[in-house]
């Protein structure tokens, strides 16, 4: 195609994410963010009068206000290929995701689906088979994977400024479930206490996915075993709300990874620490332009977000927006790995090859890996507490 065909803004249809919660309108945030995009389309609800009127509302036109994703791949389709969408967004409940995304892929769609990919193994297999027999773009949004100084651990980690890797701890901590009536529905995020929209993996799925992501990302380690255990203290529903999962790695790191929505006074507390033969580093998502590296005997380093200072590496320098001292966080984040994908479906557009196993932004082998732990913490704990090999 022409250059200037791949430059112009890509069309977005938003899938779900246009009612109470608040999800969708982040999707649209990042993705619109940088102006390398334009919501033009929705299918925002499950109910189809609903659907209508939330698109509308989020500014999308009448006629492209679809009752239902099938409704938009197929009027899309049917579009001129000039004024059709380019990618979807999948901001649905969890057991929607594969079906939903394989119908985009085979329509010839990108997708951007949130997280976790799926619920079963089964589905991320087909998802695997899905994106390879298609020639577009999936992308994941576990976007913690977008803060600056998280690719600053991540370059650091690949340069061995740690030397070899000991031990990585990953923590995602969140205590609003004490809040919840359990005789009560709450206003947005019902699905997630149904096992059947949810999966069996309740805040092991929500938060502890993203935990596991953090250390795959940062490290570039492979499980090659994990030892999980797992509760429910909320009386809201029967899924875990609790959970710790020890990892063995392929080069002979440990790991722990500990999960929680019912920890009193922690808001969105996610952190990492990883231990090296030369050093070690820690960065919290609360505080996340900061990231502290350590070392025996040496004066602790702390790494701020500055894309104009000497310490900041490439990729760090690539996912700033703004000069130090001007906080970027969670929009910011999210919006780097929807840039990081248009970068790839602009490629796509011009009809170059994608290497989406050198993308920074997570793809469907990292959401398979995701479905993995989940499914493996699931199995150790109803094992008793047994290990699992990966």
């Amino acid at each position: 195609m022409m250059a200037q065909e791949s430059d112009r803004p890509l069309r977005m249809g938003l899938i779900g994410g246009g009612g109470t919660g608040f999800i969708g309108k982040v999707h649209v945030t990042a993705a619109t963010l940088d102006r390398q995009a334009e919501l033009v389309a929705g299918a925002v609800s499950s109910n189809p009068d609903r659907a209508r009127k939330a698109a509308v509302a989020m500014g999308i036109a009448p006629e492209r206000a679809y009752r239902s994703f099938r409704e938009l791949i197929d009027s899309e389709m049917a579009r001129p290929v000039d004024d059709r969408i380019d990618f979807v967004s999948i901001a649905t409940p969890n057991h929607t995701h594969r079906e939903i995304a394989c119908a985009a892929l085979e329509a010839g769609f990108h997708v951007v689906c949130d997280k976790p990919m799926t619920i079963s193994v089964s589905d991320a297999e087909a998802m695997i088979a899905a994106v390879n027999e298609s020639r577009s773009v999936f992308a994941l949004t576990h976007n913690y994977s977008g803060y600056p100084l998280v690719r600053q651990a991540r370059e650091l980690i690949a340069m061995n400024e740690l030397g070899d890797l000991l031990a990585v701890r990953a923590n995602y901590a969140q205590g609003w479930m004490h809040g919840m009536d359990p005789h009560e529905t709450p206003t947005r995020g019902a699905w997630k206490s149904d096992p059947n929209r949810n999966g069996r993996a309740g805040s092991l799925g929500d938060v502890g996915t993203h935990a596991f992501h953090l250390v795959q990302f940062i490290t570039g380690l492979t499980p090659s075993r994990l030892l999980s255990y797992m509760n429910s203290y909320s009386p809201h529903h029967e899924l875990d709300d609790y959970g710790h999962a020890m990892l063995q790695f392929d080069r002979g790191a440990t790991g722990m990874v500990t999960w929680s929505q019912v920890s009193h006074g922690r808001l969105n507390d996610l952190s990492i620490e990883v231990d090296g033969t030369k050093a070690s580093l820690a960065w919290r998502q609360e505080q996340p332009n900061q990231l502290v590296v350590r070392a025996l005997g040496q004066p602790i380093k702390i790494y701020e977000r500055n894309p104009n200072a000497a310490y900041s590496l490439p990729s760090t320098v690539a996912a700033c927006r703004l000069p130090g001292g001007h906080p970027e966080a969670f929009f910011e984040a999210f919006a780097n790995v929807y840039r990081d994908a248009f970068t790839d479906m602009r490629r796509a557009i011009r009809g170059e090859t994608i290497d989406s196993a050198s993308a920074l932004y997570p793809g469907v082998a990292a959401g398979a890996d995701g479905v993995r732990f989940m499914q493996l913490c699931l199995a150790s704990t109803n094992a008793d507490a047994a290990w699992q090999s990966w």
